[in-house]
């Protein structure tokens, strides 16, 4: 897949419009919208931010425990969506959703802020919260048990998106829009372009 011409020319793309996006935004430029579907074919949405972007696809990462997470077991595939008003852009990407290697888990993990780590520990996303100081007691008893290195939580991980699916929508006036569609088929992938 990573030689194939087409493929490439997708993912330069969709660097160069991360790269404008960090660039031109303050707030969150790799916000994206992530679409997951339940056992009985339920659709699920919510925002999410990538933390890993090559080749190998899109990563983010959560409990996987979590509403998502469960999702992802019983249905490894999955939907983004970027949208930047600024730039005038927007990026959609589907495919299968793999885990994350323990590796590079660990080295995320390590990127994030103590009082991050703290609560992605303590929190049992998704689940009901009776009493919201229930919560910060848990994050200040484990800031004290762990007073260094906070470990991360084997239900912690990223998954990954694998495209087979990449579209780039270029708002233009009189909804004159561009829209190219990247997609893989069965030995290799094709670009067309679509009607806005």
């Amino acid at each position: 897949m990573s030689n194939d011409i087409c493929f490439k020319e997708a993912m330069a793309r969709c660097r160069t419009l991360f790269d404008q996006a960090e660039k031109l935004l303050r707030k969150d430029p790799l916000a994206m919208s992530l679409a997951t579907v339940d056992a009985a074919g339920r659709p699920s949405v919510r925002m999410v931010l990538l933390r890993g972007f090559d080749e190998r696809g899109f990563v983010f990462y959560t409990n996987s425990e979590s509403r998502k997470g469960q999702q992802l077991a019983s249905n490894p595939q999955a939907g983004i969506c970027f949208y930047w008003e600024e730039l005038r852009e927007q990026l959609r990407v589907e495919g299968v959703v793999e885990k994350v290697g323990d590796t590079e888990s660990d080295a995320y993990w390590e990127t994030r802020s103590r009082l991050s780590q703290l609560a992605a520990k303590a929190s049992k996303q998704s689940a009901v919260l009776s009493d919201r100081q229930l919560f910060e007691d848990e994050v200040q008893q484990l800031g004290r048990e762990f007073p260094g290195a906070v470990p991360r939580p084997d239900l912690w991980y990223g998954f990954r998106v694998v495209p087979d699916r990449i579209e780039f929508w270029t708002g233009r006036e009189g909804r004159m829009h561009e829209r190219t569609l990247y997609e893989r088929g069965v030995d290799h992938w094709r670009q067309t372009v679509l009607y806005p």
